[in-house]
């Protein structure tokens, strides 16, 4: 089935250029001026990826990726023309997938949107998993939820794949790169920050004494542990 990619850029050069590349490449391509003409696109186009401009009238790229942020369905590319990190971090808590900084190479984007697109087919296929049952506290591979004592957790899509990641390989210790390249699909030295404020919203969210199955591994990064067991 042919991959759709919504392109979301106030500039029309910059548009055109990316949506050709996309065309020649076999995407089927669909295009919006700004944030509020995004947001109907997506309703009627149904794109498996956007690339997102963070500056626009309207709504910013940032307000976008905050009102898709239940979408795990979507990949989304942030754009941005300042090389900072703060910016990127804020990209990557609302749900953005990747960054690129303007001005960049189509064929590094296109090779980007070729990644993301595998990441999300693989996320997709995780129905082969059994639950994942830490007491009270159980994951659903097939339905991409978790609950506690009986209760869904409302977890937005990168808290779930953060979760589901280290409860699969429960007592394994990975650095905070590792599970940004994993979850978020992205090598991003200096962005490691974002992985201490998921696992954060997460402990929050899990309560007593759940949140203690997440721990952290000082100087390295974070590892589940089982409850009960010992640390």
């Amino acid at each position: 089935m042919t991959k759709k990619v919504l392109v979301v850029d106030d500039e029309s050069a910059i548009v055109s250029a990316i949506a050709y590349a996309l065309r020649r490449e076999g995407y089927e391509v669909d295009t919006a001026g700004d944030g509020e003409e995004a947001l109907r696109k997506v309703q009627s186009f149904h794109p498996n990826v956007m690339v997102l401009d963070v500056m626009m009238p309207k709504l910013s790229g940032y307000d976008v990726a905050r009102k898709l942020e239940d979408r795990d369905d979507i990949g989304i590319i942030l754009l941005t023309v300042k090389n900072d990190i703060v910016d990127k971090i804020i990209g990557l808590e609302l749900g953005a997938d990747d960054y690129m900084t303007k001005p960049f190479e189509i064929r590094e984007l296109l090779a980007r949107i070729k990644a993301l697109l595998r990441r999300l087919e693989k996320h997709s296929g995780e129905t082969q998993r059994g639950t994942l049952d830490y007491g009270a506290l159980k994951v659903y591979p097939d339905r991409r939820t978790a609950e506690l004592d009986g209760e869904v957790l409302e977890l937005t899509p990168k808290e779930y794949d953060l979760l589901l990641l280290l409860l699969s390989h429960p007592q394994r210790v990975y650095t905070r790169d590792e599970l940004l390249e994993q979850v978020w699909d992205i090598g991003y030295a200096g962005g490691t920050r974002t992985v201490d404020i998921h696992i954060q919203r997460l402990r929050k969210k899990l309560g007593e004494p759940y949140q203690n199955v997440l721990q952290t591994v000082y100087g390295v990064g974070y590892r589940s542990v089982p409850a009960g067991a010992s640390s």
